[in-house]
């Protein structure tokens, strides 16, 4: 069972939470009447929104979790300066390209989690996900889905796929448990 479901009242109590707090902050007051306002909100909107939303896997190692952002911040900071040192060089030395990652990620969420990390570390876009679910026939088998990438500066192409199927994809994988 799901860890969300378990509380009629409550479907999702961190979204409740996190409900609660921005209503406070945005209000940037703690006043009775904002905190019964907030609380109406974390109660009400996750309980009338709830049957509308997908299954999506939970954070099983939010330890792992906590770490794998430590390294993508890290790496959104080395990468800037990488980017930064190769825009201010002669731009013929920079070689653009597009790669195909192919994705052991099944899930939704996880695989947002991963195209949003590549397109915040500088120099790298997450373009597509294909083959789209949607777009298969009914019936039709899942085949392997692929993260499209554009490289800004694209030196090894099966390099920087090891790269980001080691440093990103992996830890996702254990992260959701999927």
């Amino acid at each position: 069972m799901r860890l969300e479901s378990r509380f009629r009242w409550l479907p999702t109590p961190f979204r409740s939470a996190l409900l609660f707090c921005v209503w406070l902050l945005l209000n940037n007051s703690a006043s009775p009447g904002n905190l019964l306002l907030a609380t109406f909100f974390a109660i009400t909107i996750p309980w009338i929104t709830f049957p509308f939303r997908e299954p999506q896997p939970l954070i099983v190692r939010p330890g792992l979790a906590l770490k794998q952002l430590l390294i993508v911040l890290y790496d959104i900071i080395t990468a800037n300066i990488q980017v930064a040192l190769l825009i201010l060089g002669p731009t013929r030395n920079l070689r653009p390209g597009f790669i195909k990652v192919p994705l052991d990620l099944s899930h939704d969420v996880p695989i947002t989690i991963l195209a949003s990390t590549v397109s915040l570390t500088p120099g790298t876009v997450s373009a597509e996900v294909y083959p789209i679910p949607e777009s298969l026939a009914v019936g039709e088998k899942m085949t392997q889905r692929f993260l499209l990438i554009h490289v800004l500066d694209l030196a090894d192409e099966q390099t920087l796929i090891k790269t980001i199927k080691q440093r990103y994809e992996a830890p996702l994988k254990e992260i959701f448990q999927c």
